[in-house]
């Protein structure tokens, strides 16, 4: 629970920087307003044609009863919606932290000056490294549809969860940066800290369902993950061995 209070914490505390530092954050929304309406525009396709992806991947319950089919393919069209969402939002963090990458990683930079000799990190070394954000949490995703058959109880337990790890894949990503100017490899990033990770990135994915939120509190969250990433590794003496 500690560090699940710490991450909303931390989250707040890089809210207030780039409060603190206003040019920062009118300019870090820019991107994330340009990811906004290209995962916006992709989001609102794939829920247009949702309804008919359903009724095309469910032939075998056209036999069923009207009233059992209808329910069925309701469920489905729910879950599918959520995990589309959910994963909506992982992929637009990532693509805003690709297409603002020069800018965020100065923000970065900023926030938490990383050693000498720190290393500088491409537009196409950001495209991979949300790449493999997104596919881990798709493969996330792939479970927690599974569980959201389950009656009763799996829709409400796969809606929770699904904030949850979204949030902490969120997390993943914008520490990123700040791990990668430090030289803490993959395997040491956030090592033991799930509950910190999902306390700084749940919020932001509840903001997800607030128009513009997102791109509103994005410059903030990228100073608190340096922030955290920071803290972090102090926390942590055998993070700073990797340098």
């Amino acid at each position: 629970m500690t560090d699940l209070v710490a991450g909303v914490a931390g989250l707040w505390r890089g809210q207030r920087w780039v409060a603190r530092h206003p040019r920062w954050w009118v300019f870090g929304m820019v991107p994330a307003l340009l990811a906004l309406v290209l995962i916006g525009a992709a989001l609102a396709a794939f829920f247009w044609w949702l309804g008919d992806l359903v009724d095309w991947a469910t032939p075998f319950a056209a036999h069923w009863s009207a009233g059992w089919q209808r329910a069925f393919r309701d469920l489905l069209t729910t879950l599918l919606a959520a995990g589309g969402l959910l994963l909506g939002v992982v992929a637009f963090t990532g693509l805003t932290l690709a297409i603002g990458q020069p800018f965020y990683e100065r923000l970065v930079r900023e926030v938490a000056p990383p050693p000498p000799g720190a290393p500088e990190i491409g537009v196409l070394d950001s495209l991979v490294a949300g790449l493999k954000v997104g596919l881990r949490a798709a493969g996330c995703g792939i479970g927690l549809f599974l569980l959201g058959l389950v009656p009763v109880v799996g829709p409400v337990l796969a809606s929770v969860l699904g904030v949850l790890v979204s949030g902490y894949f969120l997390t993943v990503e914008l520490t990123t940066v700040a791990y990668e100017l430090h030289g803490v490899p993959p395997a040491e990033r956030l090592r033991g800290r799930r509950a910190l990770a999902v306390g700084f990135g749940a919020p932001l994915v509840l903001a997800f369902l607030v128009p513009l939120a997102t791109v509103v509190l994005m410059p903030g969250a990228v100073a608190g993950a340096a922030l955290l990433a920071t803290k972090d590794r102090e926390a942590h003496p055998q993070y700073a061995t990797a340098h």
